[in-house]
């Protein structure tokens, strides 16, 4: 379902940011569950370049029973962009659940003016990608947009207008990214650096896929996933409890 989405943000990837691959811990890169009657495959990648110190992305596959496409972007600490957070899950033909943004860092008016308000336009050409669903697990004003495209669809409208959309989605991130100046003063870098170790957490402690990923990989493995790749900078809850 969602592999011309990976392949054309590769792609996308390639022609702009000269990359390189960053190491992701042994075990986590990809694994076959073999739990259940529906066997599935999780395969992650994780690059880094000047611009983006993290950009990584994960591919669930379990055949007709579930399709699932996740990446997070983290700027440079140079730079006070928003994350570019992409989610797209597909379970049979009935379920398919769409998310992305551009992630903001913080909430005051000049940041968002920046940064927020000039995805209103290409929100505006997807009404019926923007849906207004609960949030059932996050706080929509926090590390997330007004503008985000957030809908239940069919595949039909995957392949096509949800496609078309994270292209544009993607041309609009890059495009915000020439535009900006990166950041000299190292009080601004240190406020980026615990801003985006603060959304690790946040999203950590709430990532609904960690039930996903633990019926499919187990508890164990899910765990590491969640705290030694996708969210590497949050600690974990019980870990975190013990400092207090």
């Amino acid at each position: 379902m969602y592999k011309p989405f990976l392949e054309h943000l590769e792609q996308s990837l390639l022609q702009r940011f000269t990359l390189q691959t960053s190491p992701i811990p042994v075990g986590l890169d990809y694994k076959v569950s073999d739990r259940g009657k529906n066997p599935a495959t999780i395969q992650s990648w994780c690059h880094q370049c000047p611009e983006f110190r993290k950009i990584r992305y994960t591919y669930i596959d379990a055949g007709a029973s579930a399709q699932i496409f996740n990446s997070v972007i983290y700027p440079s600490h140079h730079y006070d962009l928003p994350l570019l957070g992409i989610d797209f899950l597909s379970f049979g033909q009935v379920k398919n659940l769409i998310v992305m943004d551009f992630q903001p860092l913080f909430q005051d008016d000049a940041y968002l003016t920046k940064y927020i308000h000039p995805l209103k336009s290409l929100h505006d050409r997807y009404p019926d990608l923007a849906q207004d669903l609960e949030m059932k697990f996050y706080d929509s004003n926090q590390y997330f947009s007004k503008y985000l495209l957030f809908a239940k669809t069919d595949p039909d409208t995957v392949r096509t207008r949800v496609f078309e959309a994270f292209r544009d989605y993607l041309q609009l991130y890059w495009q915000m990214l020439d535009a900006a100046t990166p950041l000299s003063d190292p009080e601004d870098i240190r406020r980026i650096v615990k801003a985006q170790k603060d959304y690790d957490q946040y999203s950590a402690d709430r990532d609904p896929a960690s039930g996903l990923f633990s019926s499919y990989f187990g508890h164990e493995w899910s765990e590491r996933f969640l705290y030694g790749f996708l969210f590497e900078d949050a600690v974990p809850l019980a870990t975190s409890a013990k400092k207090y």
